[in-house]
């Protein structure tokens, strides 16, 4: 049985080749823009199951795996800021604060049709930054598209106080404690 990742993301494919899987990715291409009034973790929930979907008319005899995450900073969502600007703004409503980080994670089974979606939680407590600090992680890190504007497996860690998570890699992207869950129930690990 093939796996496909549904994702161009280079963390995604990183976290899920510390599962030692043979896998092949796809990006699925889809509109991720928010419906009105949708909730953070209906969104990330709905947008990886539409990714699995999505893919899997296009491959026979496999698992697909799909996620996607936002963050919500006072109730609003937050996702990827695509820009400079957009990610000093974000990095500056965020400082001194408490966000949440969804990650929907979703297994898809072509053979038997069964897909299994879950969504992770994850609390960021950010460090009080500075304008000047911001500049410059971004100029280092370029997190232009990582939501909430941080690449947690690299320089975005100076900008936290806390994080708690029942899933730690969830922040990455890919919620692999909650994965390797969903696998075993597909007779995948």
């Amino acid at each position: 049985m093939k796996i496909i990742l549904a994702s161009s993301s280079p963390a995604r494919r990183q976290q899920l080749q510390q599962l030692k899987l043979k896998f092949t990715s796809i990006s699925p291409n889809i509109d991720e823009t928010p419906y009105p009034e949708e909730k953070a973790a209906d969104l990330v929930q709905r947008l990886a199951k539409t990714k699995a979907m999505t893919i899997a008319p296009q491959v026979t005899n496999a698992i697909i795996i799909a996620g996607d995450q936002v963050g919500v900073n006072q109730e609003q969502i937050i996702g990827k800021p695509h820009t400079e600007t957009k990610a000093i703004e974000q990095l500056m409503a965020s400082s001194g604060k408490k966000l949440i980080f969804y990650s929907g994670l979703t297994v898809l089974n072509t053979i038997t049709n069964q897909i299994d979606t879950t969504v992770v939680t994850t609390e960021v407590s950010f460090r009080d930054l500075s304008l000047n600090e911001i500049t410059a992680y971004i100029k280092k890190a370029q997190p232009l598209n990582c939501a909430g504007s941080f690449n947690i497996d690299g320089m975005g860690i100076i900008l936290f106080k806390q994080i708690t998570s029942d899933d730690p890699s969830a922040l990455l992207g890919l919620p692999l404690i909650q994965l390797t869950t969903l696998l075993k129930t597909h007779h995948v690990l």
